[in-house]
């Protein structure tokens, strides 16, 4: 029986015979001694083979890397000048009594500490790469995380009920993962985008405080922070407004990183309408730690010569704006020729830049091929508002709002990050909560020429604003409010619609009929009908909370077994072909043709 973690032995173990089980970390000939570095969840710890012990050093002869093992052996202090201070057991060693291998290795593809191993390595093998220190950290980490979640939510009496994974598919934004029914020949199950629809009926059905760590499943495009198949921390609660359910979930933000990480989160955190955060950040989850802001221009440049500027200013959705950075004639022309092309990601035609090199002179003192096609009066006002200094650098976006909102975000982000922007000042290091508020009820899709709802149709407009449904839905505000967390979304919420009434002004301005609703949300509308609470809740992914947490650089650092950007399981080859026997039985026949135009 074991007798603890091999990274858990230390001097409180010296003089006593221990019995440790883990693998081969690295093997060591020291010409007569071996010594092996053994490792398991834990941490390491250092074992030596004396030769005196034939049977044991025996054994150890033939010992590589991974080999699974058991030791028994008598702690002892590591000889003077031999201590390794980065291990929990780096002041003792284990003199082996007895070895035995439970199970060889073969030769590994790639060293467990080589830190320059390629994405696909790591997932095609990973099994091995799981075995890492960093791997280990990070999942035990995210167990703790869970593991507070759940201690908080219950002692505030939340219940932790399942809902189904098979259910109906409803339209929440993204594509569904579908299942066909094999019974019923024809049609399919989806995999739920959230519990959204089910944590609601809960609330109708008296269960007050709900929650769940549940799997979602989104069929999207994939990025750094998003996967297939993710995991919310999942939560409803009736008879609370906006301001009480913000409440309760920033404390239990505050909890999980006091406990966790031993950091404490402003208290308050603080709070910005959306309006605010797109005016100054061009983004609904600014990273605070970044010091820059933008300033809006688009009244002040309606009549320059310069046509970039006037025609945004002038043509209505779009906007002109500055991002004054503090010491940017320090950049070089190679720097801005690359902050232009990066912008070009996000749909921008250019960037326009001012060097404001000596104010006191002028037009004389800017430095810019726009500045010609600007007059005097422009010119003074966009320094004032912006408050220009000498040596600063002007960056401008001018364009429809979501390019500038998109792009300037974007560089803003970029250059507060850069080792430019920590070197001036321009990141301030640590952790910066925020609830963002006040969102606006629809998004115009201009395509298909209709509203959309900007979080989905069961959201509450705020109080006063129901009226706005049927005249003017631009200006709808809802009772949606995000948690953001150093740029990144990590929770999202709202208080829903519990009225007939007002849900029914949604559907309308969504341009969604009675016939339509009741076929994608009866179960749920039905359910509303009966004494339905008012009730609000908030989803938090968890993936990107401990993403952020641990530092790790992707959500896949974060998740045992991740798929690609592609959507793939490297470690298992899925998705994979099925049998034809298997698509018979649930009456699905592959169109050849189609498929062979999809794989050109």
């Amino acid at each position: 029986m074991r007798t603890c973690y091999t990274g858990q032995v230390c001097r409180d173990h010296l003089g006593q015979t221990v019995t440790l089980f883990g693998w081969v970390h690295r093997r060591r000939d020291h010409g007569g001694v071996i010594f092996i570095d053994m490792r398991d969840r834990a941490g390491l710890a250092q074992i030596v083979f004396d030769p005196d012990n034939e049977q044991a050093f025996a054994i150890a002869e033939k010992l590589r890397n991974e080999f699974c093992v058991r030791i028994t052996g008598l702690v002892r202090e590591r000889p003077e000048g031999t201590v390794n201070t980065d291990l929990a057991s780096g002041e003792i060693e284990i003199l082996c009594r007895e070895v035995e291998i439970l199970n060889a290795s073969v030769t590994p593809p790639f060293q467990l500490d080589d830190e320059n191993l390629s994405e696909t390595t790591r997932l095609t093998h990973r099994v091995l790469d799981l075995r890492r220190s960093q791997m280990q950290k990070n999942l035990t980490l995210r167990y703790r995380v869970s593991i507070e979640v759940r201690k908080f939510l219950d002692e505030l009496g939340f219940i932790d009920i399942e809902t189904p994974m098979l259910t109906k598919s409803t339209p929440e934004g993204a594509r569904d993962y579908l299942v066909p029914s094999r019974v019923n020949a024809g049609e399919f199950f989806a995999l739920p985008q959230s519990p959204q629809l089910f944590k609601q009926m809960l609330m109708v059905a008296g269960f007050d405080r709900y929650y769940q760590i549940t799997k979602c499943f989104r069929d999207e495009d994939l990025r750094a922070d998003r996967q297939p198949e993710f995991t919310q921390i999942d939560c409803e609660t009736s008879f609370l407004n906006e301001t009480e359910i913000r409440t309760i979930f920033e404390s239990m933000i505050r909890h999980v990183f006091r406990v966790v990480q031993n950091v404490d989160l402003a208290d308050p955190f603080p709070i910005m309408p959306y309006s605010e955060a797109m005016r100054l950040y061009g983004s609904d989850k600014p990273d605070l730690r970044v010091k820059l802001q933008f300033t809006d221009l688009s009244d002040v440049m309606k009549d320059v010569d310069f046509k970039v500027f006037s025609q945004a200013a002038q043509t209505p959705g779009s906007r002109v704006v500055a991002l004054r950075v503090p010491g940017g004639v320090q950049l070089s022309r190679s720097d801005i020729d690359s902050y232009t092309k990066f912008v070009g990601i996000y749909g921008a035609k250019g960037l326009a830049w001012i060097k404001v090199n000596e104010i006191a002179k002028g037009r004389e003192g800017l430095q810019s091929p726009i500045v010609k096609n600007i007059h005097d009066a422009a010119l003074q006002e966009m320094l004032a508002r912006t408050g220009a200094q000498d040596g600063d650098l002007l960056f401008f976006g001018a364009d429809r709002a979501k390019v500038v909102n998109d792009a300037i975000g974007a560089l803003r982000v970029k250059i507060g990050h850069s080792e430019f922007g920590h070197q001036n000042g321009l990141f301030e290091a640590g952790w910066k909560p925020l609830w963002v508020v006040d969102f606006p009820m629809f998004e115009y899709d201009e395509e298909a020429g209709r509203y959309t709802a900007a979080h989905h149709p069961f959201t509450s407009p705020k109080d006063g604003h129901e009226d706005l449904l049927a005249t003017d839905p631009a200006q709808a505000l809802s009772k949606a409010y995000d948690m953001v967390l150093n740029g990144w979304e990590v929770g999202g919420g709202s208080v829903r619609i519990h009225r007939e009434e007002v849900q029914s002004k949604v559907f309308r301005a969504l341009k969604i009929d009675e016939q339509e609703a009741r076929l994608k949300f009866g179960f749920l509308l039905d359910a509303l009908q009966y004494g339905a609470p008012p009730h609000g809740g908030i989803a938090f992914g968890l993936d990107r909370l401990v993403t952020l947490m641990t530092g790790a650089e992707s959500i896949r650092d974060v998740i045992a077994f991740p798929k690609t950007q592609r959507a793939q399981c490297l470690l298992t080859q899925a998705p994979s072909a099925v049998d034809e026997k298997q698509l018979k039985e649930l009456h699905i026949r592959l169109r050849q043709v189609e498929l062979a135009a999809d794989k050109k």
